[in-house]
C-alpha cells in the first residue's frame, strides 16, 4: 500500500529542502574577502624593514635598527627588547633549537625562549634580509655586497660558510628538499643554492619581464615560485625546478616582501604603496589576481601566521621627503622622515 504525505509534512519538506540548498550554496567563510581585521599602533623610534612570525611561539619579531622588538602574536603587546642589534633588517628563529639571530653587525644570538643574548657573531658584508632552512638547521645572512650569503649553524652560531650569489639578495625561500632560492635585486634572477654544499647550482634569469626583483615565495607542493618585481611592478610566476615562466601578473608599486600559504594555496605580496596583492592558481597552469587589500602605505614586508592564516604587516607614517637637489633624482616614495610613535602593526585575515 502506497502512503502519501499530508499537504503540511510535504511542504515543511519542501521548507527544509530549500533551506538547506540556500545554506550549501552561501559563500563559505574561507571565501570571504581578505581586509585588516586588526591596526595596533604599538609607536617607538627607529627605522624598520622585515617582520617574522615565530607561530609555534606565538611571538612577532621585528628590527628598529638598534634593538630587535618582539611582540606577543595574539595580542600585539610588547614582550621585550633585544639591544645592541646594530643596524639590524631582520630576523631569523629556529623553532627547534629555541634560538633566534638578528642580521645586524654583528649578528645576535638569542634564546627564543627566555629572549636573552647568547652571544653575537661578526660576520663580513652589510647583513640585510636573513632566513632559516629548517631542512639544514642553517640561518643564512644575505648581504648586497660580497659575501652574499653568510650562513650560520642554528644550534651554535657557528660560522658554516659564505657564498657568492652572483648579486645582490632580496628575499629566499627553502623547499625542504635540498634546494635555497634567492631572489637577486640587481639581476632579476632567482639564484638557486644547494642546501647541503653551499653552492649555487643555476641562475633563473626574468629579466625581460621585470628588473628590480625583491620579494619572493614558494609553493612547495606544485613547485611554483612567485618573483617579485618593481618595475615594472609585477610577480612572475616560475617553475620552481627549471625556472620556466609561466606567467607574470600586476602587483602594487614597490613591493618588497612574499609570502605563500599552504593551507590556502595563496600567495601575497606587500607593497610600499599600501596594498596586499593576493594571487591563487584558479585551474591547472592559470594564475590570477584574485584580491587587492588596502593596507597602508608603508607596509612593504609581510609574514605569515601558520595557525590563524593571517598576515602581518608593519609600517609607520613618514612626513613629506624633501625636495630633491638639482639634477638629483626625487626620493623615494615613502621616503619623509618617520612621525613619532606611529609606528603600527598591521593584522591582515577574513
Amino acid at each position: 500500500m502506497k502512503k502519501y504525505l499530508s499537504p503540511a509534512l510535504a511542504a515543511a519538506c519542501l521548507f527544509s529542502f530549500a533551506h538547506i540548498s540556500f545554506a550549501q550554496s552561501k559563500p563559505a567563510a574561507t571565501d570571504q574577502p581578505y581586509k585588516v581585521v586588526k591596526s595596533e599602533k604599538v609607536g617607538g623610534d627607529g627605522a624598520f624593514d622585515y617582520v617574522l612570525a615565530d607561530a609555534s611561539a606565538r611571538r612577532l619579531y621585528f628590527a628598529r635598527g638598534d634593538r630587535v622588538m618582539v611582540h606577543d602574536l595574539d595580542t600585539l603587546k610588547l614582550v621585550k627588547e633585544i639591544p645592541d642589534c646594530k643596524g639590524a633588517r631582520g630576523v631569523a628563529v629556529d623553532p627547534k633549537a629555541h634560538h633566534g639571530f638578528s642580521s645586524s653587525s654583528p649578528v645576535v644570538m638569542w634564546d627564543s625562549q627566555t629572549l636573552a643574548t647568547i652571544k653575537t657573531i661578526a660576520v663580513e658584508g652589510k647583513p640585510d634580509a636573513m632566513f632559516f632552512d629548517p631542512g639544514t638547521e642553517h640561518v643564512y645572512v644575505l648581504s648586497h655586497v660580497a659575501p652574499n650569503a653568510t650562513v650560520l649553524d642554528s644550534k651554535d652560531g657557528s660560522i658554516v660558510g659564505t657564498i657568492d650569489l652572483g648579486g645582490a639578495p632580496e628575499q629566499a625561500v627553502a623547499d625542504n628538499q635540498g634546494h635555497i632560492y634567492v631572489n637577486l635585486e640587481d639581476k632579476a634572477q632567482v639564484a638557486v643554492i644547494d642546501a647541503k654544499t653551499l653552492k649555487v647550482t643555476a641562475h633563473y634569469d626574468f629579466s625581460d619581464k621585470g628588473k628590480v626583483a625583491t620579494g619572493l615565495a614558494l609553493d612547495v607542493k606544485n613547485r611554483i615560485l612567485f618573483a617579485c618585481c618593481r618595475n615594472p611592478a609585477i610577480c612572475v610566476v616560475l617553475n620552481a625546478d627549471d625556472g620556466k615562466v609561466i606567467t607574470t601578473l600586476p602587483i602594487g608599486g614597490w613591493c618588497d616582501g612574499a609570502v605563500f600559504n599552504p593551507a590556502t594555496m595563496e600567495a601575497f605580496t606587500s607593497q610600499r604603496d599600501g596594498t596586499l596583492t593576493v594571487i591563487k592558481q584558479t585551474s591547472p597552469g592559470k594564475f590570477e589576481v584574485v584580491q587587492t587589500v588596502q593596507t597602508k602605505n608603508g607596509a612593504k614586508t609581510c609574514t605569515l601566521d601558520s595557525k590563524t592564516n593571517q598576515i602581518f604587516l608593519i609600517t609607520a607614517d613618514r612626513l613629506p621627503p624633501p625636495p630633491a637637489a638639482p639634477g638629483e633624482p626625487a626620493a623615494r616614495p615613502g621616503r619623509g622622515a618617520i612621525v613619532p610613535d606611529s609606528f603600527t602593526i598591521l593584522v591582515v585575515g577574513k
